[in-house]
């Protein structure tokens, strides 16, 4: 058991010294971020010609490795990879909305690179820390789910966002169905209208498959389908039903809406109550030995070593 300690605890700092080395990174590249944006801004009219598309924009990094390794990886990965894999991987990406258009190739070419970095990190503390080069698997490991997770992190980023905007979009869609409007073109004010965000792509993708020639049925049943979200399928089959059932689509809309109001203030009243049982475990683990340590600390070093402060 003895033996074992000091393993584990070079496990530990090799976790927490790659951990840093990930912090690091991505500080750096936040930093980059702010540095490019600001050279933009900097650019003025050069930077206008660029977004109006009469200039071409300059060569990213992202953009660069994307057309070279990365693109070589998705060919090969379309041969030995599962389709039944690839499609789980372009659901969550679907789901996520296409974050700068990635395909499920080209994130499982992300992970077969990332894999390969956190491998190198993992060698490179092995030798530092002077452990099994065998646990540096274990870096590899993480660096091939790395991308998933960032992926997962993304659909739950984009179903928050339209978890909030649907409420006020909603209400901007019974107001604009009340003063007469029909269901296309209220969409479409809404559309105009409404909060910026993924709920409003959402709905002008809806848009374009109504004036397409899509029945209201098939254009929200894709996007429930694109979306893949409780409340908004929720929403959607009340209104798919509404329409089989001939109710007024005003009325259905203003219940609908009501409802979702209350739900929203009874999320907020669930998220106020966990508050509490949250900050037990920050408050046990580092508040409270803090404490401990400035209010029982001296009396202890004059207790068990006899010295004066």
């Amino acid at each position: 058991m003895s033996d074992l300690l000091p393993e584990a605890l070079q496990v530990l700092a090799a976790l927490f010294a790659a951990g840093f080395a990930v912090a690091l990174a991505l500080a750096g590249y936040q930093f980059y971020l702010k540095l490019y944006q600001r050279y933009l801004a900097q650019l003025g009219e050069q930077n206008a010609l660029v977004v109006a598309g009469l200039a071409p924009p300059g060569p990213s990094s992202l953009g660069i490795l994307r057309g070279t390794i990365v693109q070589f990886l998705a060919v090969m990965n379309e041969r030995w990879v599962s389709e039944r894999r690839l499609t789980q991987i372009e659901n969550q990406v679907r789901r996520a909305g296409k974050p700068n258009d990635l395909k499920s190739t080209e994130i499982v070419a992300f992970m077969e690179l990332s894999a390969v970095a956190f491998l190198g990190i993992g060698v490179l503390c092995a030798f530092w820390l002077d452990f099994s080069v065998f646990y540096a698997l274990i870096f590899a490991a993480f660096g091939a789910t790395y991308p998933l997770i960032w992926l997962r992190d993304k659909v739950r980023a984009r179903h928050f966002a339209i978890t909030r905007a649907l409420p006020y979009n909603l209400d901007l869609l019974t107001l604009s169905v009340e003063a007469g409007l029909d269901f296309a073109a209220a969409l479409g004010k809404v559309v105009e209208k409404g909060r910026k965000g993924p709920l409003s792509d959402e709905l002008a993708t809806t848009l374009k498959e109504l004036k397409l020639g899509k029945t209201r049925e098939e254009a929200l049943r894709n996007l429930a389908a694109r979306v893949e979200l409780q409340t908004l399928t929720s929403f959607v089959h009340a209104l798919i039903q509404a329409d089989k059932m001939g109710t007024p689509l005003g009325k259905i809309l203003r219940i609908l809406s009501t409802q979702m109001r209350i739900e929203r203030t009874q999320r907020a009243e669930k998220l106020a109550n966990e508050a509490p049982v949250k900050l037990l475990l920050p408050l046990i683990g580092f508040i409270f030995p803090t404490i401990f340590i400035m209010l029982f600390g001296p009396i202890a070093y004059q207790v068990f070593f006899g010295g004066n402060f």
